[in-house]
């Protein structure tokens, strides 16, 4: 993207929460809400419109999920999670009582999962309504995390495995399976829409700036992030190709980001450690 001036995201972002969607001739019907929970994190729903059917992505809190599903007069017929963190699982339970939802998760943290029915794992799929909906394993973070991607809607949802302009902490895995995991998302179609389990940009904009300071869109890119969060406007949803051009822990091929790092000659994997490490003192 030729960044000029003072460009809104959502220039560059489809924003994935309209009732019906064109896909290849056929008529999509997946609604994707997005909301806040507890300080920082995401709550995420989506319902799909013919079947009725409605979905969370994880489960961080449960008055402003029931609030959300009150409003929208939708009932929870399942739960999709990506990790075993309490931030991600504290209303399974409730939820489950009230509604009798499914909840499905990594069949490497099934045993930390409160209520959890079935399990899966990378290179599975499964069903929700009309839509496939595909796994992806994603340790880092944790040791089993994964993502989940519906192709037909171009969508990923990567709670804390990848966020814009930042990554997830590496609280049980090493940078390799850090940066494999990474590497799985940014092989997915530059359109994909990305839904993360916080709201951590700004602060990640001020770090990349720090390791990637010549980066003409990333710079523009930092300026809104800052004028949408005054607004108490949400930075997400991204895309990939959009996290691919400006988020330093996709880019440690970059040139410009090697030699400020003294790793001309590092490969790709230490590079991303080296930015990793630096985040966290940062």
């Amino acid at each position: 993207m030729d960044v000029q001036g003072d460009v809104s995201l959502l220039d560059e972002l489809e924003f994935h929460c309209s009732s019906k969607k064109e896909y290849g001739g056929r008529l999509m019907t997946l609604e994707i809400i997005q909301f806040p929970c507890l300080s920082d994190n995401f709550g995420v729903f989506i319902h799909d419109t013919a079947s009725g059917k409605t979905a969370a992505i994880d489960a961080p809190e449960t008055a402003p999920m029931l609030k959300v599903l009150a409003e929208k007069n939708w009932s929870l017929s399942d739960i999709f999670t990506t990790h075993w963190h309490h931030d991600h699982v504290d209303a399974n339970l409730a939820l489950k009582e009230r509604y009798r939802c499914k909840i499905t998760g990594p069949k490497n943290e099934a045993s930390k999962i409160p209520g959890i029915d079935t399990t899966v794992s990378g290179g599975q799929n499964f069903a929700f309504a009309s839509h496939r909906v595909e796994v992806i394993d994603c340790p880092g973070h944790t040791l089993g995390g994964i993502s989940y991607y519906l192709p037909d809607q171009r969508v990923l949802f990567a709670a804390d495995t990848l966020f814009a302009l930042g990554c997830g902490r590496l609280l049980e895995g090493t940078p390799d399976d850090m940066w494999a995991s990474l590497s799985r998302l940014m092989a997915l179609p530059d359109d994909t829409a990305l839904y993360s389990g916080h709201e951590y940009t700004l602060a990640n904009a001020k770090f990349a700036l720090s390791v990637d300071p010549d980066n003409a869109e990333l710079v523009a890119r930092a300026a809104t992030i800052k004028q949408m969060r005054d607004r108490g406007e949400a930075t997400l949803p991204s895309t990939i190709g959009l996290e691919k051009r400006t988020n330093p822990f996709l880019r440690p091929h970059n040139a410009k980001i090697r030699k400020l790092l003294g790793m001309e000659s590092a490969p790709d994997v230490a590079v991303f450690a080296e930015i990793r490490h630096r985040k966290n003192i940062f």
